[in-house]
């Protein structure tokens, strides 16, 4: 028997072929686009899973009440708050201090390789699970000079050799001993180091204060099993009142690491959400991919109905029962999907590099993994009972008498589960279409916002080795040789913020004002070099006003938070130092475009630098400018390999989290719209079919080919109008709320409903319009030659 079943379904198949091919491709298709955001979704929820000791795991965080009173959480704490925590409080197993990510010059021999690495405790290895290779997780960090590479990293400096015990050079100044090689990082972890060293290196730097105001490093505390939680947060709480004076109001909690990548936005002290929304947006869209795949399977199958009604009224004549009916069509409909779901498994590893590189992560298919091959399985039978079950239960349900007279056709009826399924496609199609529409406006609204200073020939390049030294020797050569026209250094690139404090005070800053200002340092010369424009005041002038070393420039916003009516000459005190107001500049983005300018405090050459930033001469070619660059900085910092970025290419990384989401949103839009045109054509087909004989006698009594098409056409487009009235409403609601997490964004207007409402009007017209004037240009003796 099902032997033969098969036998059928094949058979209808060949005979289908067409029908048959859109059916599997627009199956495949969404059982790929579904099971690729299912793994970017298995991604980003076993992100920082993989720790053994996870569930244990917290980081430490302040909590604390800004100006106007709303609450405010960070993760940057003083160094000392994790030897306090240990010493403190019998329920912390340990814990470990993490610094920012840096980078350093390696050499051995010949070799100079740059890499990414942190300076950490030496319990680091004990409370984290990356798997050593070569050492002891209790001792490979315990010498002063010890040093922990990746393997991969490791390979590269040493090649075959034994790492083990090796001597490498950092930074042309510190001698490191390898200690430890550890397994190539896995990419679903928020650390990026290459390589490891001891907390005794902050030490020997500089970096270790005992300074409590200094929020300046992350700390992670291993509580032991079976500590409360909640209780333990109550005891810490206060811990920074025994400790900082200052900031008696500051608290204290320690939050799961386990919660921190997906949850870890916080609003008014309390945790908001974060890239959870995202997993459940994509999760949503991958949920509509797969259904409007399914119903238009659905639509494809039942727009056949009535070649297939005569073989069911047929069978149903001889014997058959509708239980068995129901198998065969069930069985074809999974029969459908395990061939789309074998033609999906290369379309995701045809596409998924792409995909990585998109998201920026590897995902990947792992086939020795029986647990993606239970849920392939899955995927084969929901989607097969799914898109089948309806056309299974349609087609037996056919009574022979009226199929073999063939009266059981409603080719009128106002509704039917085929319109039903086809308004709930569009719908969904209509709701991704209107979101990418606004994703793309809210880019293009950040992209045209003015920056505040001049991104051309903008260039900045990081002091490493000798190039803090010979700062002034490399400036006067680039001026000289007219490379630059204006050179300046600073703690930061413009586009980056690194310092910012409430700890600053000016005359008439109210009691207990804990607004949050930042801190941009140069030593002269930034309105010219950046190309700000000034308000009032004068720039930075080191020669001719020497004093501006203890000068400082004033933001737009800065200005409004101070009241000063007349700002120059004005003091303000910061970092032990009194500072002058030499000027006012407007205005300028230095964190994202979508949000609001902070004030914003330019400090003179008291303060402390890290860039060298130059306005590259416009008369002569970019590549000129670099060659010339090149040959000062080699000359001036032989051992550093030369290094530069352009402010506007700095610039558009800002952008990269929202142009990722509009490119999936398009490409996910497009999917379900093509995937819904399917469905349409499947029911214009259909409708085709039954109305061919109706068609041929109007064209006998002189309908045009133009109302015959619109004719046809006339009731699906009812069908999209439909949907956009459906989808409209819910579009709107869902990218109002995706709106209001930019406090710098668009207004939600009619016309960008107008615009996806008439797309896919056209669209749908385009699908639809193609069968009725096929249908409409027909000949009539051939539809009419039966009668």
């Amino acid at each position: 028997m099902y032997r033969n079943y098969l036998k059928l379904a094949w058979r209808n198949f060949i005979a289908n072929k067409g029908f048959t091919t859109l059916n599997i491709l627009g199956l495949a298709t969404g059982i790929a686009a579904t099971a690729i955001i299912l793994l970017w979704v298995e991604y980003e929820v076993k992100f920082e899973r993989f720790h053994e000791k996870g569930d244990r795991i917290y980081v430490v965080y302040n909590l604390d009440k800004s100006t106007d009173g709303k609450k405010w959480a960070w993760n940057s704490t003083p160094k000392v708050m994790a030897s306090a925590l240990q010493a403190d409080y019998p329920e912390v197993e340990t814990t470990t201090r993490v610094n920012w990510p840096t980078d350093a010059l390696f050499s051995f021999g010949e070799k100079r390789i740059k890499a990414n690495g942190n300076v950490v405790d030496s319990t680091f290895l004990n409370v984290f699970s990356f798997p050593l290779i070569t050492g002891s997780p209790n001792q490979v960090l315990m010498g002063p000079n010890n040093i922990v590479l990746t393997n991969s990293f490791a390979s590269q400096i040493f090649g075959k050799e034994d790492p083990i015990g090796k001597t490498v050079l950092l930074n042309n100044e510190y001698n490191f001993i390898v200690s430890g090689i550890l397994q190539d990082l896995p990419g679903n972890t928020k650390f990026d180091f290459k390589f490891i060293v001891p907390w005794s290196f902050a030490r020997q730097t500089g970096f270790d204060d005992n300074f409590w105001g200094n929020n300046s490093t992350t700390t992670y505390v291993l509580l032991k099993q079976g500590s409360n939680i909640e209780t333990f947060n109550k005891k810490i709480n206060n811990i920074r009142k025994r400790y900082d004076s200052d900031s008696p109001l500051m608290e204290t909690f320690l939050y799961s690491l386990n919660r921190m990548h997906l949850y870890g936005n916080f609003e008014e002290g309390i945790e908001t959400g974060g890239r959870i929304d995202g997993v459940r947006m994509f999760s949503i869209i991958a949920i509509f991919v797969l259904i409007i795949a399914c119903i238009n399977f659905m639509n494809l199958s039942t727009a056949r109905s009535e070649k297939r009604a005569k073989e069911v009224g047929i069978r149903k004549t001889i014997g058959a029962g509708r239980g068995s009916l129901i198998m065969q069509f069930l069985g074809e409909s999974l029969l459908v999907s395990f061939i789309s779901f074998v033609i999906g498994i290369g379309i995701i590893f045809f596409v998924l590099p792409w995909f990585n590189d998109l998201v920026g992560v590897q995902l990947m298919v792992n086939v020795d993994n029986i647990y993606y091959w239970l849920v392939g399985l899955g995927i084969v039978l929901v989607t097969g009972i799914f898109a089948g079950i309806y056309p299974a239960f349609y087609l037996s349900s056919f009574r022979p008498v009226f199929v073999l007279k063939g009266t059981f056709k409603k080719v009128n009826a106002v509704f039917t589960p085929r319109k039903f399924l086809v308004v709930v496609q569009f719908s969904f199609a209509i709701i991704l279409i209107i979101s990418t529409i606004i994703v793309r406006q809210q880019i293009r609204n950040a992209q045209k916002r003015q920056t505040g200073y001049d991104k051309t020939d903008f260039v900045f390049s990081y002091m490493e080795g000798d190039a803090e030294k010979n700062y002034q020797l490399i400036k006067n050569e680039l001026l000289a040789n007219e490379t630059a026209v204006s050179i300046t250094k600073s703690n930061s690139p413009i586009t980056q913020n690194w310092t910012n404090t409430w700890g600053i005070e000016w005359q008439g800053k109210p009691e207990g004002d804990k607004t949050l200002v930042d801190r941009f340092m140069v030593d002269d010369g930034i309105v010219k070099t950046a190309g700000l424009k000034l308000l009032q005041g004068r720039d930075f002038d080191l020669v001719n006003f020497p004093t501006d070393s203890l000068g400082v420039l004033l933001n737009e916003s800065a200005l409004k938070l101070m009241g000063f009516k007349n700002p120059i000459g004005q003091v303000i005190k910061d970092n032990g130092h009194d500072w002058h107001v030499i000027g006012v500049v407007e205005d300028f983005v230095v964190r994202s475009p979508f949000y609001k300018i902070t004030p914003l405090v330019i400090q003179g050459a008291k303060g402390w630098f890290n860039v060298i930033n130059l306005k590259l001469n416009d008369k002569r070619t970019v590549k000129e400018n670099l060659a010339a660059m090149e040959k000062v900085f080699k000359k001036y910092n032989p051992e550093f390999p030369f290094n530069y970025t352009f402010i506007d290419e700095e610039y558009a990384t800002k952008f990269e989290d929202e142009k990722r989401t509009e490119t999936l949103a398009t490409l996910f839009a497009s999917l379900a719209i093509i995937i819904s045109c399917l469905g349409l054509f499947g029911l214009a087909s259909y409708m085709t079919e039954l109305k061919t004989k109706e068609i041929g006698i109007r064209k006998v009594l002189g309908a045009s080919v133009s109302g015959i098409a619109y004719l046809m056409s006339v009731g699906f487009l009812k069908l999209v109008l439909i949907s956009f009235i459906i989808a409209a409403p819910i579009a709107w609601y869902a990218m109002n709320q995706w709106l209001e997490t930019y406090p710098y964004r668009i207004s939600l207007h009619w016309g960008m409903f107008f615009v996806a409402g008439l797309l896919t009007i056209l669209i749908a017209f385009g699908t639809v319009g193609f069968q009725a004037i096929k249908a409409a240009v027909a000949n009539p003796v051939k539809s009419l030659r039966a009668e």
